[in-house]
């Protein structure tokens, strides 16, 4: 394909109650969405896809304004350039570009998006979907007591989520962990996200998790310190799984092979799109280690694409894939995701149509924009 412009639109979304973290707390979701259009002789196509990197640099070291920056003045005038474009080609274009791993995302699911809708092809069927329905999970984040916590999750369990996750940080860890555990019971799914709040003086504290029959304890350590993480590996009975710390293939094998994970947690933006999630996923599979999409607020643009990621057979755990009204009233799509019902009560519909096989609401973009449209051309 040849690509004839790239469309950047900065919006913020309301998000329907504050969702806090070790790092932050958030209100609003900014966000910034690509827009790509293709030529042809047949009209050519389009495609939509979210940058998941946050308004600043808490989480990570993109945020929104810098993804936008490095957009605008380094990826995409190379595609732009480029006298042929397909999603396997956006990496080796755009690989001059250290790190941005967010953004050169954003812009391969976008590619890809208008790919497959050219030929008809879902992202499930293009991946390699194995099942109709995935298993979903909610994210709960740091409440002010825990009574506002237990609200919270009791109304979730009531909706049929399969999996409680809960952000956890120093001085908000092992009583509301053991709060939600004697609500929910013994069986139900429940782990934590330490979010990287953690050092290693905290070793022996954590492993006062492991009476409460967690699934797993998510990235309680910096993303760097992979030594830590075996230590703690070693130290307690509750597997450790690695988020941020996961930013390509290459890293998952070593923290595996060094005992530093016995889970991987996929963020397809993390690890700079979802061919190299694909990637991850295989040789996950190949190493008998569980994997699990994780989440960043994403709307229904970023949702659809990961549902359609966690119906690959190595996803045997519930990801972050929450139904659109978690975290939005009003979705930024024509189709929200919404919890199914019978025996499909805790899960989400994997996409059937072409490319995310959902439909961008042009008013809403038009209404929630804080900028005008940034219009790249070559």
């Amino acid at each position: 394909m040849k690509l004839e412009s790239i469309t950047l639109h900065r919006v913020a979304m309301p998000l329907v109650r504050p969702f806090e973290t070790s790092f932050a707390r958030q209100t609003t979701r900014v966000l910034l969405l690509v827009h790509v259009r293709t030529g042809g002789a047949e009209g050519g196509a389009e495609g939509w896809a979210e940058c998941v990197a946050l308004e600043g640099p808490l989480y990570s070291s993109e945020y929104v304004e810098g993804a936008e920056h490095v957009i605008r003045h380094y990826l995409a005038p190379a595609l732009l350039a480029a006298p042929d474009v397909t999603a396997e080609t956006v990496g080796p274009l755009t690989a001059f570009v250290v790190g941005h791993r967010m953004a050169k995302a954003a812009l391969e699911a976008a590619v890809l998006d208008a790919q497959l809708r050219a030929s008809g092809t879902s992202f499930g069927g293009y991946f390699g979907a194995v099942t109709d329905w995935v298993d979903c999970g909610v994210s709960v984040g740091i409440s002010p007591d825990l009574d506002t916590l237990l609200d919270e999750v009791s109304g979730y369990v009531e909706e049929g989520y399969r999996r409680i996750k809960l952000k956890i940080k120093p001085g908000w860890d092992l009583l509301p962990v053991a709060a939600v555990r004697e609500m929910i019971g013994p069986d139900m799914l429940l782990q934590v996200d330490a979010n990287t709040a953690y050092t290693a003086a905290d070793i022996a504290h954590l492993a006062g998790l492991d009476p409460f029959n967690l699934v797993l304890i998510e990235q309680p350590f910096v993303e760097e310190d992979i030594r830590t993480h075996v230590a703690l590996a070693r130290a307690i009975a509750t597997p450790v799984c690695l988020d941020e710390s996961i930013v390509s293939v290459g890293v998952a094998l070593d923290a595996i092979e060094r005992g530093a994970t016995s889970i991987i947690n996929i963020k397809p933006g993390r690890v700079g799109g979802y061919l190299e999630s694909v990637r991850i996923h295989d040789a996950c599979v190949q190493h008998d280690v569980p994997v699990w999409c994780g989440g960043m607020l994403e709307t229904g643009v970023g949702r659809a694409a990961n549902v359609a990621l966690a119906a690959l057979p190595g996803f045997i755990l519930p990801g972050d894939t929450s139904a659109s009204g978690r975290y939005y009233a009003e979705d930024l799509v024509e189709e929200p995701f919404v919890l199914g019902t019978g025996e499909h009560a805790g899960q989400l519909a994997v996409p059937t149509g072409p490319g995310t096989g959902v439909t961008v609401r042009g008013d809403l973009v038009r209404d929630w924009a804080l900028a005008d449209p940034v219009i790249l051309r070559q």
